[in-house]
């Protein structure tokens, strides 16, 4: 019972943020070994899948930021295929409104305040946003969906509320109040936002690809822990393949970019 509560305030994030702070101290510490067989067994990691064997690990923070074996996540090589940046569960928000706002659990968002630009966000008028929610049984680098050049990428927010079904129910709208990093990719006429969103005070997004030119399923960073990956596109830049929600993984085809 102790190991589950530990868990589900660490990596599912419901727990008050100082604990969540204290433990993900201790997650981070060698410390936490001991408690990597348990994690294992309570989110059916697929360790199989690890480029490392599992004893190779000191930390449980090192597990869950673990690297994958190259041949596990194929990258779609369909010419312009755009694919899921990372594993996880995805939904789509069609035709965003005037003002590029959308709903999402009832709550309403605008993707100027995604961005921190009014005047960028008039770009995204019409388009699509697509939502990834990464669990604790996921693979948790993030990768890029496109070809492309990276225009910019800055952070925003501080403070994280959890991007969970009752934070994005309840909570202070968190998908674009919580920290985040906002990366702009361009491939011929149109521009993408990668977004990487902070869950509860896990404001450590770390980008681990610094080049200006990108390439499909190249890495771009990770969490560590909690995260959702939000990409904001123009209208008519991307044509989905058929209902593509639900589980997705990470170098899938998941539609095709109108370049």
């Amino acid at each position: 019972m102790i190991k589950k509560w530990f868990f589900t305030q660490l990596f599912e994030l419901n727990g008050h943020p100082v604990v969540a702070k204290q433990l993900r101290r201790f997650a981070m510490s060698p410390a936490s070994r001991p408690l990597i067989q348990p994690f294992v067994k309570m989110y059916d990691l697929q360790m199989q899948e690890a480029d490392q064997p599992l004893d190779s690990y000191k930390t449980l923070h090192d597990l869950f930021v673990r690297h994958l074996k190259e041949d596990v996540r194929p990258i779609d090589a369909s010419p312009n295929a755009f694919v899921s940046p990372c594993d996880g569960m995805l939904s789509v928000v069609d035709d965003l409104t005037e003002d590029s706002r959308f709903v999402v659990k009832g709550q309403t968002y605008s993707v100027s305040e995604l961005l921190g630009s009014h005047h960028e966000a008039q770009n995204y008028v019409g388009g699509r946003v697509m939502i990834f929610y990464l669990s604790p049984k996921n693979y948790h680098r993030v990768h890029v969906p496109i070809d492309g050049m990276v225009r910019t990428s800055y952070t925003l927010g501080r403070d994280s509320a959890p991007v969970n079904e009752l934070g994005l129910e309840y909570g202070k709208r968190p998908l674009t109040r919580n920290y985040r990093r906002v990366t702009r990719i361009t491939q011929g006429k149109h521009a993408l936002e990668h977004v990487m969103v902070g869950a509860l005070n896990v404001n450590t997004i770390v980008q681990t690809n610094p080049r200006r030119e990108v390439k499909r399923g190249d890495e771009f960073g990770y969490f560590s822990f909690g995260s959702t990956v939000v990409l904001i596109c123009p209208k008519d830049a991307v044509t989905l393949a058929g209902d593509i929600t639900g589980p997705v993984l990470m170098g899938q085809q998941i539609g095709h970019w109108n370049s």
